[in-house]
């Protein structure tokens, strides 16, 4: 019997689907990792030696190969496997392919790029978000460093990670990290970030979130737009393609949010998180969340 109070409080709207609990999630620490995973792969340390801007030609066809390729065929993967679909908040109806959505982003002033934010809820859910508007090779993803050096290495840098700088790094990483950033930002790229930082598998409700990408999103005058993974029930033949005991998966995309810099950096960072966090409640449907937007 898994209790999980922070389920019993929550509050979805009628028809939305709630996968079966069936594990004690935290309660109290929302930032805890849940995965053990190996880490037996070498990569370089990322340190203030590490080229977090590597944009040579090599570097950048290879991202070019993971998007135009390995994305597309990733994202045909995840349809097959959870049903992948997505749809526009406001609008009825749910597509497949990319254009519409792609179409839908068009009316916004998105020319010096945007930073996509979502819950982490299961292991392909950046992949997911990803191909809703078949992102540009021109991503970048901040990325937990020791992941680099598991089995999904390969994935990790074709899709545009870039490893955040560990505590024992120093400040010397770090800057080097935000200068890496400031040159992608020049260039106009899109960035995607995992404001809850840990995965909790099939999680429904959204937990409280960090705060970089709000600072970035302040300190680039770049729109958040938000993401919500959802699902539903595995039904039909989707039984006989995919884990029985996983939902089927959907996203719901919402407007962007325009950072105002005009205003105070504190005060318009916190905004910038609390309407996004918002937001990402109500495209999951949910009524009563039962975290706070931040801790």
């Amino acid at each position: 019997m898994y209790m999980n109070k922070r389920y019993q409080d929550l509050k979805v709207k009628e028809g939305v689907y709630v996968p079966p609990v069936t594990t004690d999630f935290p309660e109290d620490d929302p930032y805890v990792s849940l995965h053990r995973p190996v880490y037996d792969r070498n990569f370089p340390t990322a340190d203030a030696a590490y080229p977090y801007c590597d944009e040579s030609a090599a570097n950048r066809f290879r991202i070019w190969i993971g998007y135009n390729i390995i994305l597309r065929i990733a994202g045909w993967m995840i349809r097959l496997k959870y049903g992948l679909r997505w749809q526009i908040e406001g609008e009825k109806g749910w597509h497949r392919t990319s254009f519409p959505v792609r179409r839908w982003l068009r009316q916004f002033d998105l020319s010096h790029g945007a930073i996509t934010v979502a819950n982490h809820c299961y292991r392909h859910d950046c992949a997911s978000v990803l191909t809703t508007f078949r992102a540009s090779f021109r991503t970048r993803i901040p990325m937990f460093a020791p992941n680099f050096k598991t089995k999904d290495q390969f994935f990790l840098r074709v899709g545009g990670g870039i490893p955040i700088p560990e505590a024992d790094g120093g400040l010397s990483a770090m800057k080097a990290f935000n200068a890496a950033f400031d040159e992608f930002n020049k260039r106009g790229y899109w960035f995607h970030i995992f404001p809850e930082a840990k995965r909790w598998d099939w999680y429904k409700p959204v937990r409280p979130f960090q705060k970089g990408a709000f600072t970035m999103a302040y300190k680039y005058n770049k729109p958040i737009i938000p993401f919500a993974v959802t699902y539903r029930k595995r039904t039909g033949i989707w039984r006989y393609l995919g884990p029985k005991d996983e939902p089927l998966t959907q996203v719901i995309i919402g407007a962007p949010i325009y950072p105002d810099t005009t205003k105070p950096r504190a005060a318009e960072t916190e905004r910038l998180l609390n309407e996004t966090h918002q937001t990402i409640c109500r495209l999951a449907g949910i009524e009563h969340n039962t975290w706070l937007s931040a801790l």
